[in-house]
């Protein structure tokens, strides 16, 4: 059997485990090691596997992981992300659909403390439905924008999805957290520009909100002036080169920490739990990003990317055309397999392409994890949709899906808008390092 024969046996191997629902990072050691085996022998493999757990494992850019997910927890734990949700909710809250729009800007001001899609819509799920619920707003709307605001966890920093891809693709870390920030302000203003336009067609969908008066913005803004200033000190420091990526995630959860202490919401209960969370999630990418440094060599050794390029470059697609149909490969996968799987899974096949063809490798990481959050919301796997269930249990699954629909429209025009200026993506980045 030929080497490129094995790698698609491998590749086929690999999703019938996925689809019988064994965990990722196991199915990839499962077929990385036994494909490596096959093709170099069973010394190589063992060697590779020593090998790369130990260089993983004492990787000092994977430290942002625990530190950042810490962070998030304790604001979550703490109410510091209720207090955002409250600001933009008195300031914007009495437009028509103003409650829906308070959401985005909630999600987002929370994506950047935890960076998950996960946390974000299950912290602004809880904060958020309820409220909606008690001003009669349609559940499709409700539950909708809580599915696809927490999508821009995975996109403004902190990224866990751009630590994975910087590790994969050997890129920058803070060059790609600063990149996803024009990109998480532009969607951001995306969805709310959908509220708006399915507000004014159909107004009792998202009735007006209560006034706030001056005092009341006021106080509230006062409220989250802490979270702002973390945020404010973890992206500005890695911008202005005051730290690094890890500097930044270490200052950002000690910031939190102490102002939970301040306020006294600390407890020695929150803390053991932030930490237990952030060590389970940590060990789980370790894992995935082990098992990733697996299979690329096996994927590398079968000649899959060298057939995939010869391929993608007889159909004479052209720049815009072979990039194009690269992420709509993604955004199909993205229907059926996880997130990390998807970029553990097809960056060895893509990424020589991408740097053939001269593409910028971190204007495609902006747009790979964009389409990646378009999966987050895509039936059937949509992971967000079924958490916003979880909160919200009277709401139908189908309903969610139709109420998703319109800001996962939105997504295909920011990946749009992001192809055409490209410089949206670079601009702070470019900048940071000239």
């Amino acid at each position: 059997m030929q080497d490129f024969q094995i790698g698609l046996l491998g590749i086929s191997a690999m999703l019938m485990l996925l689809l019988l629902r064994v965990p990722v990072a196991f199915a990839m050691f499962i077929v990385g090691f036994t494909g490596v085996a096959a093709l170099n022998g069973w010394n190589a493999a063992w060697s590779l596997l020593a090998s790369e757990s130990f260089t993983l494992g004492s990787s000092p850019e994977l430290v942002v992981i625990p530190l950042f997910i810490l962070m998030g927890n304790v604001a979550s734990k703490s109410g510091m992300s209720a207090k955002l949700y409250d600001a933009a909710y008195s300031i914007i809250g009495s437009m028509r659909g103003g409650l829906a729009s308070a959401t985005v800007l909630g999600c987002g001001g929370f994506a950047a403390l935890s960076g998950s899609s996960v946390a974000s819509a299950l912290t602004m799920g809880k904060v958020a439905l309820s409220e909606m619920d008690r001003f009669k707003y349609n559940k499709r709307l409700s539950t909708g924008v809580v599915a696809a605001g927490g999508t821009l966890g995975i996109l403004i920093p902190p990224s866990t999805g751009f630590v994975i891809y910087a590790i994969l693709t050997e890129q920058s870390i803070g060059r790609l957290f600063l990149a996803g920030v024009i990109p998480g302000i532009l969607l951001s203003l995306l969805f709310i520009l959908a509220i708006f336009i399915i507000c004014t067609m159909f107004p009792h969908y998202g009735p007006q909100g209560p006034k706030t008066t001056r005092e009341e913005k006021f106080k509230s803004l006062l409220g989250a002036s802490p979270i702002f200033g973390v945020v404010l000190i973890t992206i500005g420091g890695m911008y202005t080169g005051v730290f690094s990526p890890v500097e930044a995630a270490a200052v950002g959860a000690a910031v939190v920490i102490i102002i939970a202490a301040i306020n006294r919401t600390l407890t020695l209960k929150m803390i053991f739990q932030s930490s237990m969370d952030a060590v389970v999630t940590t060990a789980t990418v370790m894992l995935i990003l082990i098992a990733a440094h697996l299979i690329n060599p096996f994927i590398a050794l079968s000649d899959i990317p060298d057939g995939v390029e010869k391929f993608i470059s007889s159909l004479s697609l052209g720049f815009y055309g072979t990039l194009i149909m690269i992420l709509m490969v993604y955004l199909l996968l993205g229907c059926f397999l996880e997130g990390f799987a998807m970029l553990v899974l097809t960056l060895p096949i893509f990424f020589p392409i991408v740097q053939a063809m001269g593409i910028d490798p971190i204007w495609f990481g902006v747009l790979v994890v964009l389409t990646l959050e378009m999966g987050l919301i895509s039936p059937p796997v949509g992971i967000n949709v079924f958490i916003v269930k979880s909160v919200a249990k009277d709401a139908e699954l189908a309903d969610i899906f139709r109420g998703v629909l319109p800001f996962w429209c939105m997504m295909v025009i920011c990946v749009g808008i992001l192809i055409l200026f490209p410089q949206l993506s670079l601009l702070l980045p470019n900048t940071m390092f000239d």
